[in-house]
């Protein structure tokens, strides 16, 4: 018999071996127990047991300490000296991008430009005329070889105008941060070669002045997919929730909806469609944001499934399409330093109403300029404003500093909202893009920061990598790439670290550690269970553990 159900067994229906209580209002509804129980938690960082009531943690302890616990109706999950750990948040991520991509043609895994024009090609025997191609994920410096012909190693639209001539195609970069089109979406959209750039963007075109189809940054906005269905963008949120409570994400930071998106998602909550505690940050843009904010600004709706106390800019672009911005040229590109995609002066106005309105700010900068102009307009609005304490602004990503700005980020209490697995996905054209010196001194410096004394908090960026915690988690300990080689191992995070980083960080960076990112009597019941002891076993076996079970809230919400 398998001995998960010997045990139920015995709490069952074998009472005088337990100290049962006496009322069901003394018992648990949930009991984990025959763990091994990783708190992240100084009081009791380790333990084998979790009891449940309601939402919330009731005790923390050994098997008998808890099994005091167990009433009548208790549900018992004997996890089998599996590990137990706070549930996984997503410290960075786009919800409604996780949901599109499971609706879409998933480019993360293709190796070259031809296999991505033979996936459009199979979408286009089937597609309706005039039906949008949409796919995301594709990644030019993880091509096996370069299109040919192609501008700056990327293709030209020919080869997909060949396979789909009347379908629009728009496929986006893995990144976000640029996107390809073919002629037809071209002309729907009015680019040709007369189309100026946009401000932060830029229409890659040929030695000709054809466009070739790549769009850099904001130059991706000119595409006009007349995407709106309803019923899809509800999709796309269920989409979304079930993915990331798939993969043991328990709460996911969500770095930027609308405030239409924010009523949907308000919605489904209120229906139970949404499983994963969401916190979210607004992205509409000042004009628009500016009368909404306090009408907006929501704290743990729905028992604890929704914050919204945020606002996303994003000042610079990413370091793959070369987009970060630089404080000196891209060692590939010398005629070029990146892109300011949003004004400084556009976003110190965003600092100002991030103030009035209580939330906080989060700025995308990933290149060491980038970074410093964002630190400035920080510092800018805390002088401004003295009275004000531990606002928890945010940079995200803060992938490439200056090393005279790495300690800027303890002294401001400024987060440095990170992402493990960007570290050794984008390892193998960093030293190409910056060069040695720079990359040694400022990319992807977790140690540097967290002795500044920063908070570094951990995600994936999903869609951008995939959501999954483990490989990200094994990223972080390791910041080993693919074919072995080790980035700058001095910054590697500790196995705690990282798990740290992942939970209690995390929770931190959103103002919810006194809810949840670890496990003490009183927080929230959110769960992860590992079928392998990530913080212990060979850091190589850490890719093979999965996710057995995730829980929210004290309920079962995914099982293996």
């Amino acid at each position: 018999m398998n001995p998960k159900l010997i045990f139920t067994f015995v709490l069952f229906f074998t009472p005088s071996a337990l100290a049962v209580p006496t009322t069901q209002q003394e018992g648990a509804d949930l009991v984990i127990t025959n763990g091994k129980v990783i708190t992240v938690d100084d009081g009791i960082p380790q333990a084998q047991a979790v009891a449940v009531r309601s939402d919330r943690i009731l005790a923390i302890g050994s098997v008998a300490d808890v099994r005091r616990y167990v009433g009548p109706s208790t549900q018992v999950i004997d996890v089998q000296g599996q590990l137990v750990i706070p549930g996984f948040i997503e410290g960075h991520g786009h919800f409604t991008g996780v949901g599109e991509a499971q609706l879409n043609l998933k480019l993360m895994p293709t190796t070259s430009w031809d296999q991505i024009v033979s996936m459009v090609a199979e979408a286009a025997k089937t597609a309706k005329p005039g039906e949008w191609i949409i796919g995301r994920g594709w990644h030019q410096e993880k091509w096996t070889s370069r299109p040919n012909p192609n501008v700056e190693g990327f293709p030209t639209h020919a080869s997909l105008d060949a396979v789909s001539p009347n379908n629009p195609v728009l496929l986006t970069h893995a990144s976000g941060h640029a996107s390809f089109v073919n002629a037809r979406a071209m002309e729907i959209s009015d680019i040709n070669r007369s189309t100026p750039d946009p401000p932060g963007g830029e229409i890659l075109k040929d030695a000709a002045g054809n466009p070739t189809g790549l769009l850099r940054e904001t130059a991706s906005g000119l595409v006009h997919t007349g995407r709106g269905d309803p019923s899809r963008a509800r999709k796309v949120l269920e989409l979304a929730s079930q993915e990331s409570l798939s993969k043991g994400v328990t709460s996911f930071q969500d770095a930027g909806s609308s405030f239409a998106t924010i009523d949907l998602m308000k919605q489904m909550i209120d229906q139970g469609q949404i499983g994963v505690r969401l916190w979210v940050m607004v992205r509409e843009g000042n004009e628009r944001e500016a009368p909404l904010l306090s009408k907006y600004r929501t704290i743990d709706y729905g028992k604890s499934h929704l914050t919204v106390r945020a606002i996303k800019r994003q000042i610079d672009g990413a370091l793959g399409s070369r987009g970060a911005w630089l404080l000196e040229p891209y060692s590939d590109k010398p005629e070029s330093a990146g892109l300011n995609t949003t004004s400084i002066a556009d976003i110190t106005e965003t600092a100002r109403l991030a103030i009035a309105n209580d939330y906080q700010l989060c700025v995308h900068a990933i290149g060491d300029r980038a970074n410093r102009e964002t630190l400035n307009i920080f510092e800018q609005a805390f002088k401004a404003n003295p009275s004000k304490h531990d606002l928890r602004w945010r940079v995200e990503h803060a992938q490439h500093l200056s090393p005279q700005d790495i300690p800027r980020f303890g002294q401001l209490g400024v987060i440095a909202s990170m992402q493990g697995i960007h570290c050794t996905s984008d390892a193998p054209y960093v030293i190409e893009r910056l060069g040695s010196k720079r990359a040694e001194e400022g990319a992807y410096v977790w140690q540097k920061l967290m002795k500044s004394g920063a908070v570094v908090s951990n995600g994936t960026d999903a869609p951008v990598e995939d959501m999954d915690p483990i490989a990200n988690y094994y990223a972080t300990v390791s910041r080993k790439t693919k074919d072995g080689k080790v980035f700058f191992p001095d910054q590697r995070m500790s196995r705690m670290e990282a798990l740290k980083s992942y939970t209690l960080n995390a929770a931190y960076a959103a103002f919810e550690e006194s809810s949840r990112g670890s496990l003490k009597v009183g927080k929230l019941a959110d769960m992860t269970v590992l079928s392998k002891d990530i913080t212990s076993i060979p850091e190589d076996e850490i890719p093979t553990a999965h996710v057995s079970y995730t829980i929210v809230g004290g309920k079962v919400v995914y099982t293996k």
